[in-house]
């Protein structure tokens, strides 16, 4: 997000109440926040306006089947800011969508402020921890460390042998800003799991600490 630019949003919804909803929120936010593309199916993201959106807010529950698992994991692949959107308050389900990538989980009981604070946040790569998501991190008792995801310990480890986010981001093919969004959420994730990490050092400590890397390997 640069200056004043719009933020540029698709929105993945199968209702068009909730899609209308959101897009009314957007053009009252103090930033403007431009609406590229709707629908239900993934591919509005992915093609058309929707490639140069910055931001994707997905909802959950696009069928009558299972959660959008697969289709959130689709994003993620394709590098894309996923907001995930949801009538579902699960604190297991907002820390699977964090371990497929999302950028962050809210509900919709949560309302206008925080998918709008959420979606400039993620434009921005600034992490952001609505009340759902905190309270999935406080009751996270499913292990003695943080889970991170595939791309998150790619980033980590390349980081620990670069010099520079720079040259990290030309290695793996991302922005400096995903990089910078891949550590954030790692620490928030060590933060949450009462083991914070504020520095590059202490992150290494805690990657040889959970077995990520080894000493020989640094």
């Amino acid at each position: 997000m640069r200056g004043d630019r719009p933020v540029g949003v698709v929105l993945l919804d199968d209702h068009p109440v909730v899609l209308a909803g959101i897009e009314h929120w957007y053009t009252s936010s103090a930033h403007p926040i431009e609406v590229l593309a709707k629908g239900r199916d993934v591919s509005v993201a992915l093609t058309g306006p929707g490639r140069d959106a910055d931001v994707v807010v997905l909802d959950l529950q696009l069928s009558q089947g299972g959660p959008a698992y697969p289709e959130l994991k689709h994003l993620v692949v394709h590098q894309r800011q996923v907001v995930v959107y949801t009538m579902k308050d699960s604190p297991e389900t907002a820390l699977t969508c964090l371990d497929l990538g999302a950028f962050t989980y809210l509900t919709k009981a949560e309302g206008e402020r925080h998918l709008v604070a959420a979606t400039l946040a993620a434009a921005q790569g600034v992490p952001y921890t609505p009340p759902a998501l905190a309270g999935a991190f406080g009751s996270d008792t499913r292990r003695s460390r943080p889970a991170l995801t595939t791309r998150e310990i790619d980033v980590l480890l390349e980081w620990f042998k670069s010099e520079s986010k720079v040259m990290v981001a030309e290695s793996l093919g991302l922005s400096v800003r995903t990089v910078n969004t891949y550590l954030d959420r790692v620490r928030i994730k060590y933060a949450n799991a009462g083991r914070p990490a504020s520095t590059k050092a202490i992150l290494v400590a805690r990657a040889v600490q959970d077995g990520l890397v080894s000493l020989d390997e640094l």
